[in-house]
């Protein structure tokens, strides 16, 4: 019955017929999601999105709220190590806010992990820097719920680039490529030996979460098979 159902999920899936409310139906979803990726990969896009489908809460980094964010776009040296304790402090509250409203709203999908820091950190700070980042950061108590599911969303620097420039926000306009690509690679390190939890590695240079909707149900449909270990999505193997 399973494969049946499995097929006939491919099959409404190609048609572009097949509902939300149909594809999760008597599926079992992870309680906690987590979404991360470089800047302009979607992550909160499809954070919101996911939410609104799962009737999840967010959690989402609050980027905008940093005062120190915009000059550390112009200039990174300068401005990283502020812009970064005021990260870990905003996120760690967070982190704090939803363990104490763990009883009442169980259910959650956040646009980023918090080990995440320490690798904005390190590709970030000089040693010194980071040494005194590592300091503050043992000082804070950051017991982080472990994620039921973890989605690391991919995108080149060109396709990052473009979406930048397309969405327009004029605090991101001073993001050069050299950053962008340092910021890949060390997500791709990262998430090379992550296995904190299942892990799903989404190919998101052709995928269209917000104006294909078969795109987005397929991610849906392929997420809720994902159990544990890691697994992989490109789109463009179901065209």
């Amino acid at each position: 019955m399973a494969n049946l159902d499995n097929l006939l999920n491919e099959q409404a899936l190609n048609n572009n017929s097949l509902t939300i409310a149909q594809l999760i139906k008597g599926r079992e979803i992870p309680r906690f999601i987590t979404i991360e990726g470089s800047i302009g990969v979607g992550k909160t896009t499809l954070t919101k999105r996911l939410a609104e489908s799962f009737n999840y809460e967010t959690m989402l980094e609050r980027a905008e709220e940093n005062p120190f964010l915009s000059s550390f776009y112009k200039n990174r040296r300068q401005n990283a190590l502020a812009t970064q304790l005021f990260f870990l402090f905003q996120r760690a509250q967070q982190i704090q806010d939803m363990r104490q409203q763990d009883l009442f709203s169980p259910v959650r999908i956040s646009d980023f992990l918090i080990e995440k820091d320490r690798l904005f950190a390190r590709a970030n700070l000089d040693d010194n820097e980071y040494k005194l980042y590592e300091q503050v950061y043992s000082q804070i108590t950051i017991d982080a719920p472990k994620p039921d599911l973890v989605i690391y969303l991919q995108s080149p620097v060109d396709v990052l680039m473009d979406r930048i420039s397309k969405r327009g926000r004029n605090i991101e306009q001073s993001i050069d490529r050299n950053y962008l690509e340092l910021l890949n690679e060390a997500y791709s390190e990262f998430f090379l030996y992550y296995d904190d939890a299942p892990l799903l590695i989404v190919n998101c240079t052709e995928i269209d979460f917000i104006n294909n909707e078969n795109d987005y149900l397929t991610l849906i449909d392929y997420l809720l098979n994902v159990r544990s270990g890691r697994y992989y999505f490109n789109p463009t193997i179901f065209s």
